[in-house]
């Protein structure tokens, strides 16, 4: 015979504790990770939302970097920079893979607070998983444009006569660490913006400003080995020029990489992301009392 559960037999034997973080300095990744459905779904949504009434779907983000190309190509010959014997197509290419990567997290995630305090003010979930699903589902713009890079490297290896100037060797097996390093940089960064621009919202346009300079400090459109030496040391303090240079080395078999860039670069980017969640985890502990 059927009979109704009681309120403890239909409970199990586990129970919900909801309690407030009491501490800026402690990072719920734990939840994170329980809340992974989310991420998952928000992840697909910002994948969707990009190519829905767009006039060239997915393929803008070919597009995009083959006209940037063209232009830095110009640009190249004209001032007679430097590509380390490279041609300038594969150059350019190989650079922005990585550049391009780290400017659409930036400028995607920056405005997390802002974009979301709607959301935010209604359902609780762990607020990192909103700029973490912009850096995760910008890798597929990212494989797009590789894509469009391992075209172009073909071509020039087998149908050109520059397939002698470069070379991908085993250094390649280590360009998912550098794109690993690029999203966990580009995230910390911006969990520093998000904080910033949830009180001064007008420094969302400034940022926009400082990533054209960016670009053009971090060995994008010229080699690292264009630098007189005595100078190189302080460039590597940008951790994207030692990124972008390994890719180069990783890709096209030239670059300038030493232990010391490297090192530098991986401390950088792991500083911006400690010190960026944590500030970000004191924002938003307050964000929506002041919206």
């Amino acid at each position: 015979m059927n009979h109704a559960l009681s309120p403890d037999e239909a409970a199990g034997d586990y129970e919900v504790v909801i309690r407030p973080n009491t501490s800026w300095l402690h990072i719920d990744w734990r939840g994170v990770v329980e809340y992974r459905d989310l991420l998952f779904l928000l992840v697909r949504r910002e994948f969707v939302s990009k190519y829905q009434q767009t006039l060239l779907g997915p393929s803008w983000f070919i597009f995009q970097p083959l006209l940037s190309t063209f232009v830095y190509t110009v640009f190249q010959m004209i001032a007679k920079i430097s590509t380390d014997k490279l041609p300038y197509t594969l150059f350019n290419l190989c650079g922005l893979l990585a550049w391009n990567y780290f400017a659409q997290n930036l400028l995607a995630a920056s405005n997390t607070f802002t974009n979301n305090s709607q959301l935010f003010g209604k359902v609780y979930f762990p607020r990192i998983i909103m700029p973490l699903s912009l850096v995760i589902s910008n890798l597929a713009s990212l494989g797009l444009q590789f894509v469009t890079f391992l075209a172009f490297f073909l071509y020039y290896k087998f149908f050109t006569v520059a397939a002698h100037t470069f070379q991908m060797g085993f250094a390649a097996l280590f360009v998912p660490f550098l794109i690993l390093q690029l999203g966990l940089l580009s995230l910390g960064i911006s969990l520093w913006m998000s904080a910033l621009t949830s009180k001064y919202r007008d420094l969302w346009h400034l940022l926009q400003f400082i990533t054209q300079l960016w670009m053009f400090g971090s060995a994008v459109i010229f080699p690292l080995s264009a630098v007189p030496a005595r100078w190189q040391w302080a460039a590597n303090f940008n951790p994207m020029v030692a990124i972008v240079e390994a890719f180069r080395y990783c890709l096209l078999g030239h670059g300038t990489v030493t232990p010391f860039s490297m090192t530098l670069s991986a401390t950088l980017s792991l500083l911006a992301l400690v010190t960026g969640a944590l500030i970000f985890q004191r924002t938003e502990r307050t964000f929506i009392d002041t919206v």
